[in-house]
């Protein structure tokens, strides 16, 4: 009887004795969660689809648009400098808003939907899901991008290959332009991740998103001619494009220091985002 009553007391005990859990919160499985969670979103397949679908495009397009108007008194002065490159990559301008409004839809959309409410329970250290999903997504982009770059290009110069503006992948600074137009896009997605989850509103993330890269350039062309040079360059669409732009002049950064203002504000986002992510209840 006794012996009963011990295994009895016993069982009892192991069941109410709370129970270690069975896997451990990881980098590495914050990484893969979010990986998962990113696939498994049709707008993903679809938005990275056109992302890449702008950037070839509308650089093909430019290239037969330079190709077919050579000779014309039509032609303006600025695109008859074009080179294939420029040409080529004539489309990052309509790929960043797909990407980085797809940056947007990864955290604000779990906002939207009540989802990060699971994520945070998950995860309650909070920071390691941002990073993670600034990461995971910032990889995509930039394979996307760099992909679409490559492509691009290989069709832009083919078509001008008698002009001009004729360039091999041999040429001095074309791999550069194309990597660091592949980087530009994937750092646009890492700001629209964070936009994302600094704001917590899809709508408001994309609209932050284009008036930074769209408008606030159009805005800055009405400013003086001095204030225009002392500011312009360092905008993050001016930046950026300084990061796979072949030449710059006294107007533009130098490659490598267009990468360092782009990480600035990409670092700058982030920081905000982390902020509120920490301060703020989800």
């Amino acid at each position: 009887m006794s012996i009963l009553t011990e295994t009895t007391s016993a069982a009892g005990n192991s069941e109410a004795a709370p129970g270690r859990p069975a896997y451990r919160v990881t980098g590495r499985r914050v990484l893969a969660s979010e990986w998962a969670k990113l696939w498994s979103l049709r707008s993903t397949w679809i938005t990275l689809g056109l992302g890449l679908l702008f950037l070839v495009v509308f650089g093909v397009i430019a290239a037969y648009r330079y190709q077919s108007m050579i000779g014309s008194p039509r032609m303006d002065k600025d695109f008859a400098r074009s080179t294939a490159l420029s040409l080529s990559l004539f489309g990052a301008n309509f790929a960043q808003l797909a990407l980085g409004v797809l940056g947007v839809l990864v955290t604000a959309g779990e906002y939207s939907t009540g989802m990060i409410r699971s994520t945070m329970a998950a995860v309650p250290r909070r920071l390691p899901v941002l990073w993670s999903k600034a990461a995971v997504y910032g990889l995509v982009a930039l394979v996307v991008g760099t992909v679409g770059a490559f492509v691009a290009f290989l069709i832009g110069s083919r078509v001008v290959s008698d002009t001009s503006a004729a360039l091999t992948i041999g040429h001095t600074g074309v791999v550069r332009g194309l990597f660091g137009a592949g980087l530009y896009l994937g750092l646009v997605g890492v700001i629209g991740t964070a936009l994302g989850a600094l704001l917590r509103s899809v709508a408001g993330g994309i609209s932050v998103l284009v008036a930074t890269f769209m408008l606030v350039p159009g805005l800055a062309s009405l400013l003086p001619s001095s204030w225009q040079d002392d500011i312009g360059p360092y905008l993050p669409s001016n930046a950026g494009q300084a990061m796979y732009a072949l030449t710059h002049d006294a107007t533009s950064l130098a490659p490598g220091a267009g990468l360092l203002v782009f990480l600035g504000w990409t670092v700058l986002a982030l920081a905000g985002a982390a902020y509120r992510l920490r301060r703020g209840d989800v």
